[in-house]
């Protein structure tokens, strides 16, 4: 029988003292490293267009705090 992260997680893991948990996620994490995952989403990212819009949404909106007569230094 398969149990999920959560199960194992919840029966044992959380009744580990607290060296011996960070003890198991160097160990996991180590592992993942060795083994060289890919586990970043690259849909995830975003791209240069979108940081464009984003810079440009963010200069307007805080554009629009300021009258014309003020000055942003």
């Amino acid at each position: 029988m398969s149990k999920t992260a959560q199960e194992i997680y919840s029966q044992i893991v959380r009744n580990l003292p607290p060296t011996e948990r960070l003890r198991l996620a160097n160990l996991i994490l180590n592992e993942l490293v060795q083994q060289n995952l890919s586990i970043i989403d690259e849909s995830d990212t975003w791209t240069e267009e979108d940081q464009r819009d984003l810079v440009a949404f963010s200069l307007q909106n805080t554009a629009s705090f300021f009258d014309d007569s003020e000055e942003i230094l």
